[in-house]
C-alpha cells in the first residue's frame, strides 16, 4: 500500500462542493469513483480544503492510499483517463510517507477571487467570476483590506455554520490588483474559517463601491458579529490556488 499525494484542478460549477453528499455530484465522489475503477475497490480520499459548491481549484491537494504499484506518470494518466468527461484533472502525483496528510500537514493555503468589473455581464467567464457592474476603487479596498491583516478574531467574517473550534486566524496576505476589467483579490493564511474569504470579499465590495469607508472594515472586525460585516460573495469567482507544506511533495 502506497500513500499518494495528488494535485488537482477542477471547475466547481456543477458540483455540490468537494465533499461527498447524499445527493448531487461532488469532486470527492468523482475522484473516488475514478480510483475505484483503477483499484477495483472504494478508496477514501482526503483533501487539503473542502471547497464549497461552485468554488474552483487550480491546485487542490488530496491524498489516498493505493494498492496498485505503478510509476507516478502512469498513475497520473490512468486517473485522468477515468476522470473523463468530468472537469476534474490530476496535475501531479507523488508517493509520500504514511504520515503525510493533505489536510493536517498543510502549513498554508492561498485563494484568489476574481471579479469582472464592467457594465456588461460575463459570457466567456460565466460561473468563473463575480460580475460587478459599478466601478470599484481598489485603492480604497486595499486600505480596508489592510485592517484584516494579522491575527484576529474573525467572527464577523465567519459563516454561522462554521464548525471551527476557534474564530482566531492569522491572515498573512490580502492583496487586491486590477488588470483592465478584471479585479483579483489574493488571500493567504495557514487556514481559513468557513466562508471567510467570500465574506471578506463581499465586505470589500461595499468599500470599493463607496458605500463603506476603509475604516469601517476595522469596526466590522472589532464587532465580532457576523451581522456587522457585508454579505457573502458568490462562489463563482473563488479559486483555491495553492496549498503549502514543509516539504513540497511535488517539487
Amino acid at each position: 500500500m502506497t500513500r499518494w499525494a495528488l494535485k488537482l484542478e477542477y471547475d466547481g460549477t456543477r458540483y455540490v462542493g468537494w465533499q461527498r453528499q447524499i445527493t448531487g455530484a461532488s469532486v470527492q465522489s468523482v475522484l473516488e469513483d475514478a480510483i475505484a475503477k483503477l483499484e477495483g475497490r472504494h478508496t477514501p480520499v482526503t483533501c487539503a480544503g473542502r471547497t464549497d459548491s461552485g468554488v474552483h481549484a487550480t491546485a487542490q491537494v488530496a491524498h489516498a492510499d493505493l494498492a496498485r504499484d505503478m510509476p507516478a506518470e502512469k498513475l497520473l494518466a490512468a486517473l485522468n483517463y477515468h476522470l473523463k468527461p468530468h472537469p476534474v484533472c490530476i496535475l501531479a502525483a507523488a508517493p509520500v510517507a504514511d504520515s503525510f496528510s493533505a489536510r493536517f500537514s498543510a502549513i498554508g493555503r492561498a485563494y484568489r477571487f476574481k471579479i469582472l468589473n464592467r457594465p456588461a455581464r460575463a459570457a466567456l467567464l460565466a460561473h468563473r467570476v463575480w460580475h460587478l457592474p459599478r466601478p470599484l476603487d481598489i485603492e480604497a479596498m486595499q486600505e480596508a483590506a489592510n485592517h484584516l491583516l494579522g491575527r484576529h478574531d474573525f467572527t464577523s467574517f465567519r459563516a454561522s455554520s462554521c464548525q471551527a473550534s476557534s474564530p482566531l486566524r492569522t491572515l498573512d496576505r490580502l492583496h487586491i490588483t486590477r488588470a483592465g476589467e478584471l479585479v483579483e483579490i489574493h488571500a493567504e493564511a495557514r487556514s481559513f474559517l468557513h466562508h471567510q474569504v467570500r465574506n471578506m470579499v463581499g465586505t470589500l465590495r461595499l468599500v470599493g463601491e463607496g458605500r463603506w469607508q476603509p475604516d469601517d472594515m476595522a469596526r466590522a472586525l472589532a464587532a465580532k458579529n457576523r451581522s456587522a460585516a457585508g454579505p457573502t460573495a458568490p462562489p463563482d469567482g473563488l479559486y483555491l490556488i495553492r496549498v503549502s507544506y514543509p516539504d513540497d511533495p511535488f517539487k
